[in-house]
Formats: structure tokens, C-alpha cells, sequence
């Protein structure tokens, strides 16, 4: 999707000081059309449908990062978007409604400093893996950075005298036991709650979030078949590092369809 910097100085107009401020600088203005661009990806992509949020650390300032308003991924434009601190408190004076689950990416933000963004999603393809105590695992070459496995974040087991819950993470106690539970990896299933991944950039992170569908779908598959054969740890390596450089030509591919659907 292309913004002009017409349209985006409008959008400046209607935003709240941090947001306006944030505008202003170059390197954060492109980080927010990339945001803008992810959340309809990933919507066009059917990772997210009315549910779901991306976030992208600021190049400016890294304690803080941009997350749209509470809205529905496809209705996300520039002035959608707010920012935040490394608490997921709102900055300046936006007075707009958050999401809930903003603590995931403050919290994952916090644990890993590389990561320069964060998707979080409730595909339905994901969710079996979360349910079952069957492990996600590579299965093909688009899949490398599941690496050895997507650890499964369970939120029963984070408060074991009052266990149920809504499932969300709405709290930064929460976020940073998933954070951790995550640890080194690319993605982190949600027990009965969907997944989130993470980047070294917006459009990494939206890579490995369509891939992360496709993989469970086809595991899936294969395992009505027979018993999958997975990635070695050297394979998934290796495909990792080819494929997510390459990444670049299915991001422009997306937009593209994104724009198609809007």
C-alpha cells in the first residue's frame, strides 16, 4: 500500500502530539507505513481477521514502539496509529483505546532487544499445536525459523492457585512469562489463544507469521498420512537464512494483494 507524504501529513493533522512528533521524523514515518501495510497483510493473508495486532519498535527512541488503536487489523491508516513506552503506556496525551494486549509486544520488547517487531495472531490452523501436546516443528523450507520447535505458552500455569482466565495477557506480569517462555525463538504458540512472532523487522515478522500458518496446515495434513518427516536443526538453519532474505519479494507481493482487497 502506498502512502503519499501528502496523506501523511494529513493523517499527522489527526493525530495526537507523539503520534504528530513521531511523523515528523523520516525513519519513524516509514516504520508506521510498514505497520499500516502489515496489519492489512496480514488480514489479506487470513492471519488475523477482526482480532490480532502488530506492533514495530521506534528506530528513535528503542524503548518505545507504534501500535495501531484498537481497531480491526483492515481498517488500520496512519492516524490509527499510537505510541507507546516500554510499559505499554501511552504516550503523550492519546486518549484512544489500546489494546489489551499491548503487554505481549512491551514485554517481548523488553526480553529481546534484536526484535524490531511483533505479530501476534489467533490463526486457526496454529491453534491444534497448542491444544495437543503435538509440537510445531519445520516441516518444509519457508518454515526454517521454527527452528527446533515453537515453545507453547500456557497462562494456567503462570497463576497455579487461580488458573482460569480469559486467556489474554493483559498485564505486564503476563507478557513478560510469555516473553520468557518464548526465549530465543522466532514464535510462541498460546495455549487455546492462537501464536505470536517476532522480527528483526515489520516485514520479517509478517514472513514468519504466514509461514507459521502454512506450516501448521501442512503438518497437519501429514500427520493424517503418516508420521512427517521435520527440518534438521542444520536445515531449518539454513533455509532460515536463505528464505528470510528473500523475504523481501513476498512483501511486495502482499501489499500488492493487500491493496487489491482494499
Amino acid at each position: 500500500m502506498k502512502h503519499s507524504w501528502l496523506f501523511v501529513a494529513a493523517g499527522a493533522l489527526a493525530l495526537p502530539q507523539a503520534g504528530a512528533q513521531a511523523l515528523k521524523d523520516t525513519r519513524s514515518a516509514a516504520v508506521i507505513d510498514d505497520l499500516v501495510n502489515a496489519n492489512r497483510i496480514l488480514f489479506s493473508q487470513s492471519i488475523v481477521d477482526g482480532f490480532g495486532h502488530v506492533s514495530a519498535r521506534s528506530p528513535v527512541d528503542p524503548r518505545h514502539f507504534f501500535m495501531a488503536r484498537s481497531i480491526a487489523p483492515s481498517d488500520v491508516k496512519v492516524a490509527d496509529i499510537m505510541e507507546f513506552d516500554s510499559d505499554g503506556k501511552v504516550i503523550g496525551e492519546d486518549t484512544r483505546q489500546p489494546y489489551a494486549e499491548r503487554y505481549i509486544h512491551s514485554e517481548i520488547y523488553k526480553a529481546r532487544p534484536e526484535i524490531m517487531s511483533v505479530v501476534h495472531a489467533h490463526s486457526a490452523s496454529v491453534i491444534p499445536f497448542s491444544i495437543t501436546g503435538v509440537p510445531l516443528m519445520p516441516v518444509y523450507h519457508m518454515s526454517g525459523f521454527l527452528g527446533k520447535g515453537a515453545p507453547v505458552f500456557d497462562i494456567r500455569d503462570t497463576s497455579p492457585g487461580n488458573p482460569d482466565s480469559d486467556l489474554l495477557v493483559k498485564n505486564d506480569r503476563l507478557g513478560a512469562q510469555l516473553a520468557e517462555k518464548l526465549g530465543a525463538a522466532s514464535v510462541v504458540l498460546m495455549r487455546g489463544h492462537g501464536f505470536t512472532a517476532v522480527g528483526s523487522s515489520v516485514s520479517v515478522a509478517v514472513f514468519r507469521s504466514v509461514y507459521t500458518e502454512q506450516n501448521a496446515r501442512i503438518q497437519s495434513e501429514s500427520l493424517k498420512l503418516g508420521t512427517p518427516k521435520f527440518l534438521t536443526v542444520r536445515e531449518a538453519q539454513m533455509t532460515q537464512e536463505t528464505m528470510e532474505r528473500l523475504s523481501g519479494r513476498a512483501w511486495e507481493m502482499w501489499k500488492k494483494q493487500a491493496d487489491q482487497v482494499h
